[in-house]
């Protein structure tokens, strides 16, 4: 895992998390980027749900546990148990199949689920439809989507879900950011918050789409949208 510093000098509410792809999430990341293999719908959506348990995993070892003992069929056994309280919350759809991955491991976790789309107009805005979360007082919030481009549904995102309670903390985990997203959170999302993702990619196009990127991946995963 590569920590990166942080965005802004003049607070301390995000830090930058890049986990390392030299490994089996380099190879799920190389395919879902591949033309050649993103007509295999499963398998774009197994791979993204793949890179959600990977994260997964690399998330809950940032988390606070306690020990317990457990009885085996022979005698006692020490273990631990998580402390903290998750609710995961992804956003529609794209972040369906890689939330899926999260919800294998968290498996007791509430969830939560945002409608968000662009709206293309001079500038890119954000529509937030839909928003259904249980409360998030006092507990672990990580929010879901795949793609992190502008950082602008992430933002809104943050601020509706402030609405259902104050988090202890919020990991946002994305599969792959583009620079603009990232300046764009840190700048504008004042809670304390962790933003994990697998590639820090060049930049965005003149449409605001991810360079390099992989697509759509909302279309890529269950079809395009009209």
């Amino acid at each position: 895992m590569q920590l990166y510093p942080k965005f802004s000098s003049d607070k301390n509410s995000m830090s930058l998390k890049v986990l390392q792809t030299s490994s089996l999430a380099g190879i799920f990341l190389a395919e879902l980027r591949d033309v050649h293999q993103q007509g295999d719908r499963l398998r774009f959506r197994r791979n993204l749900e793949r890179l959600g348990q990977i994260m997964a995993y690399e998330i809950s070892q940032t988390l606070p546990y306690k020990d317990i003992v457990v009885q085996t069929p022979l005698a006692r056994a020490s273990g631990v148990e998580l402390e903290a309280s998750v609710v995961l919350v992804s956003i529609l759809r794209a972040g369906l199949p890689y939330f899926q991955g999260f919800q294998s491991f968290f498996d007791v976790a509430d969830s939560g689920f945002i409608g968000a789309y662009r709206k293309e107009e001079q500038e890119i805005v954000i529509q937030l439809d839909y928003v259904a979360a249980p409360s998030l007082e006092g507990k672990t919030l990580i929010l879901i989507d795949p793609m992190l481009a502008t950082g602008k549904s992430i933002v809104q995102s943050c601020q509706q879900l402030l609405s259902h309670g104050t988090p202890t903390h919020i990991h946002i985990a994305s599969l792959i950011a583009a620079p603009e997203g990232i300046a764009y959170i840190d700048q504008y999302l004042t809670s304390q918050h962790t933003l994990w993702t697998f590639s820090v990619d060049q930049r965005l196009d003149e449409n605001s789409y991810i360079v390099p990127g992989l697509g759509d991946a909302g279309d890529l995963s269950f079809g395009n949208k009209q």
